[in-house]
C-alpha cells in the first residue's frame, strides 16, 4: 500500500518519538490503532449495507474485482500472457495440447 522502506519507517518513528516525546506516543499510538480500526469497520459496514442494497442478484459480488489494478491485470494482461504463451508454443514448435515447460524443467524425463 505505502512504498515505505525500512530506513524511512525508522526516521518517522524517530521524528515521532522526538515531536511527541516518549510519554505521549504509546496513547497517540493507541488512538491512531482505535482510529483505523474504527474506519475498517465503518468501511465493512457500508460494504455490507451496498450488497444489500443491490439485491441478491448481485451476492456474489467481490469488490476486489472492482479494484482498477486488479481489473486489468484480470482482464488485459491475463489473457496477453495467455496469447504470448500460445506463440512461444508455435515458434518452438511444441504440442498446444500440453502446458508450458517451465524454465529449468524437462517435461520429457517425467
Amino acid at each position: 500500500m505505502f512504498d515505505i522502506n525500512v530506513w524511512e519507517m525508522v526516521f518517522i518513528a524517530v521524528l515521532a518519538l522526538l515531536i511527541f516525546g516518549p510519554d505521549k506516543l504509546p496513547s497517540l499510538a493507541a488512538d491512531a490503532a482505535k482510529f483505523l480500526r474504527e474506519i475498517r469497520r465503518m468501511a465493512a459496514g457500508a460494504r455490507e449495507d451496498l450488497k444489500e442494497s443491490l439485491g441478491p442478484e448481485l451476492n456474489d459480488l467481490n469488490f476486489s474485482d472492482l479494484n482498477p489494478r486488479t481489473f486489468v491485470k484480470r482482464n488485459l494482461l491475463d489473457p496477453l500472457d495467455d496469447e504470448v504463451d500460445d506463440v512461444r508454443r508455435a515458434v518452438n514448435g511444441d504440442d498446444p495440447s500440453k502446458p508450458p515447460a517451465r524454465p529449468g524443467y524437462d517435461a520429457d524425463t517425467t
